[in-house]
């Protein structure tokens, strides 16, 4: 029996990085697709120390159909795809909002055409918690009413579901949606991890940048909100235990085990810590002190988003495993192997 075969799209960015690693040592065959616009070539080689495995590799951009479909036909019997390929920062996302919706949803689009030409029949979709804006109910259900998204880039989340659920219900594909909360951490090889081009739009990179003196000062966007010291609580899921998520994903739809042709799960830890409460564990777990401010609010954040993840627990057979110290920790080791490769 061959190993069945997953196409990651977007495999060499953060989360497909990751999640290409556990796919290849559950046993799966891994083809990347990737336009490197937002990742790095070498990842590829770092995937290759990890598991000894070096992935196939197409460098293409999935806008371009033609070339999109080529792939298929030279790729045979793609039991399921993984579909992270998109523009992701939040903040750009505002200020361009036609470039988001242009990229994301047409790369979906062709995507999909593609799935139902050639018989590739399941899908996971990188979605996100940004889907329900600034919700009313904490903590966030599957079934908690979509907001309008506080940004382009939630908002092509929000219609990338609705594209995939509305397609799960004419044709023959079957969807895992996965929603994630906040992503942070890295391998604990340190052979991969977040590598944001330019200034990070995240908070960790943010602070791991700082300790590593490539940013003169970390801001702290408000410590104003209703929360029990002022600044944002988010729910952080360690990368790893993200990637493993995906997993359990193909799993459960290349076993035909899903009861809905299209599903979708939170993915978090189901506990929120706040900015502060961050910055103190990477401090206090890694023995430095950050340089830090308090600066304006940011637009478009929410003061307190996190999860109930008891969904995925109950029919992914998935819950993370790793807990703030792995987060902090991992982070600052990975920021350390880069800082001395360069």
């Amino acid at each position: 029996m061959f190993p069945h075969k997953i196409l990651v799209t977007g495999g060499l960015g953060f989360i497909g990085s990751h999640t290409v690693v556990e796919l290849q040592q559950a046993g799966y065959e891994v083809i990347i697709l990737d336009d490197l616009s937002n990742s790095q070539l070498f990842i590829l080689d770092r995937i290759k120390a990890i598991t000894g495995i070096a992935p196939k590799f197409y460098q293409l951009n999935m806008l371009e159909e033609d070339k999109l479909h080529q792939l298929f036909l030279q790729e045979e019997n793609i039991a399921a795809v993984i579909h992270f390929a998109a523009h992701k920062a939040v903040g750009e996302s505002v200020a361009e909002p036609i470039k988001y919706f242009h990229n994301n949803l047409y790369a979906l689009i062709n995507l999909l055409r593609c799935m139902e030409q050639f018989g590739a029949n399941n899908l996971v979709f990188s979605s996100s918690a940004t889907v329900y804006g600034d919700p009313d109910e904490l903590p966030i259900r599957e079934t908690t009413v979509f907001k309008k998204a506080m940004s382009a880039y939630g908002s092509t989340k929000q219609m990338g579901e609705e594209i995939i659920e509305k397609t799960c219900a004419a044709k023959p594909i079957n969807a895992i949606a996965l929603r994630y909360f906040n992503p942070v951490g890295a391998h604990n090889s340190g052979l991969i991890g977040e590598l944001p081009l330019g200034i990070p739009n995240n908070l960790m990179p943010y602070i791991t940048q700082t300790a590593a003196g490539i940013r003169k000062q970390l801001l702290v966007y408000g410590n104003d909100y209703d929360t029990p010291d002022g600044t944002c609580i988010r729910d952080y899921i360690h990368v790893v235990d993200l990637a493993k998520a995906h997993v359990k994903s193909c799993d459960r739809l290349i076993s035909k085990n899903n009861s809905e042709k299209y599903e979708t799960y939170n993915i978090g830890t189901g506990k929120g810590y706040s900015v502060m409460e961050i910055i103190n564990a990477f401090e206090a777990f890694n023995h430095l002190q950050l340089n830090y401010s308090i600066s304006a609010r940011r637009p478009g954040d929410a003061k307190a988003m996190y999860a109930d993840v008891s969904k995925a627990g109950k029919h992914l057979g998935w819950k993370a495993s790793l807990g703030l110290q792995d987060m902090v920790t991992s982070a600052w080791y990975w920021q350390q192997q880069l800082s001395n490769a360069h």
